[in-house]
């Protein structure tokens, strides 16, 4: 039985999904965490309910792929196989058969993502060598926000530095953002091509998106996900001057300060407790201040940050939020409507309460000005929908002679 598989390669996992050749099914999917260290493991779970683990200590990432494809081809042939890769700069605005030409171009994309690109590129490497004839597609993160307006991608910097090194906003979470504006038309019974939204993804990295005729036309990730909302260890947007400020008042390196930034900040920094909302929620339920703190950080700048979305549109149709935090925290959900009455969002609680369930997601009132919907992420679906474009063989070109 042929599938399609697909492989997410993070800065310290591996995770993998397997879907049948229509799409429609999720056969199997898991993931090898924790690569290079001796807690590194791998999980799995079948559409059958089987499961299976085991401990791989210090596996690398190519170590990984070996388990991976090992079990998935114990099941089955691969017809085609996907990836998912951080960065394609603006040499890519979709999704790409993967080739010589195509992989050198996410390897020059790498100085813009290097935890990210280069483990991909380790990835697509491997497979080509294992799987040389099977069609494989590269699905690019930044490609959905390809198609923001210069006024949007710009920075207010010496344009040489734009013209030299492509420093610009770029963007990141176009598949997921992409995926549920998809969804949220349909369940508007609007074409994507007619939608105008806001999508909001909050997991441990959290991004919104303005969505206009189905294009996206702003974003709040930047040249690296740092910019924009907070999230888990990251801050999101501070003022500039505050890298030199540190590293004189701390005596830190301008490195030193971007790993704390990255690293140390966001919901970790400010409750000095932990990057996951579920632990800070059940903290601040047992009165601990420094995490509630914390949550009305992350809620107030999600609030501003949905209305600076606003500026790019016309009209709004809908407002969604997807991914962990997006998906099952109705406090965050319903403490950031709270800053929206502005654009006459109505919470229903009941409805956010049970994330929309019997109301295909919606957690607004029928008369809310604009419909908030919870909708739930699929990364993986939509990377395994665009690799099925891919499954036809290549076209030859013919020179023409003389």
């Amino acid at each position: 039985m042929d599938n399609i598989l697909v492989l997410n390669a993070g800065s310290s996992s591996l995770k993998f999904a397997v879907f049948d050749l229509a799409v429609t099914d999720l056969r199997a999917g898991g993931i090898v965490q924790s690569l290079d260290s001796p807690e590194a493991c791998f999980l799995m779970k079948t559409s059958a309910g089987g499961s299976r683990s085991c401990c791989l200590p210090g596996a690398t990432i190519v170590e990984a792929l070996e388990k991976i494809i090992s079990e998935v081809s114990a099941e089955s042939s691969l017809a085609a196989i996907g990836h998912r890769v951080v960065h394609g700069g603006e040499f890519f605005g979709g999704a790409s058969r993967i080739d010589e030409a195509s992989l050198g171009e996410i390897e020059r994309c790498g100085r813009l993502a290097p935890l990210h690109n280069p483990r991909s590129v380790a990835v697509i490497r491997e497979v080509l060598r294992q799987f040389p004839k099977t069609p494989q597609a590269a699905v690019f993160d930044t490609a959905f926000h390809q198609s923001l307006p210069p006024k949007a991608f710009h920075y207010a910097i010496p344009y040489d530095f734009y013209a030299k090194h492509r420093i610009r906003r770029y963007g990141f979470h176009g598949i997921s953002h992409a995926y549920v504006g998809e969804q949220a038309a349909r369940r508007l019974g609007l074409a994507f091509s007619d939608l105008n939204a806001i999508t909001v993804h909050l997991g441990n990295g959290c991004s919104a998106c303005a969505i206009r005729q189905g294009r996206s036309a702003d974003t709040t990730m930047g040249l690296t996900p740092l910019e924009g909302l907070v999230m888990g260890n990251r801050s999101g947007d501070v003022d500039p001057a505050m890298h030199a400020f540190l590293a004189e008042c701390e005596n830190l390196s301008l490195r030193q300060v971007d790993e704390i930034l990255n690293h140390k900040s966001g919901l970790l920094g400010l409750s000095g407790l932990s990057n996951d909302m579920r632990t800070l929620a059940a903290a601040e339920a047992a009165g601990n201040e420094r995490a509630r703190l914390a949550i009305d950080v992350f809620c107030h700048r999600l609030a501003k940050a949905v209305l600076s979305m606003g500026a790019s549109l016309e009209t709004i149709d809908a407002l969604v939020f997807t991914g962990g935090i997006g998906e099952n925290s109705p406090s965050v959900r319903e403490r950031t409507l709270a800053q929206l009455g502005v654009l006459g969002v109505r919470c229903d609680p009941e409805l956010n309460r049970s994330h929309g369930l019997g109301s295909q997601g919606r957690i607004t009132t029928e008369d809310s000005a604009v419909p908030a919907f919870v909708i739930e992420a699929n990364e993986e679906l939509a990377i395994a929908r665009e690799t099925c474009r891919f499954l036809k063989p290549a076209p030859q070109i013919r020179l023409k002679s003389g």
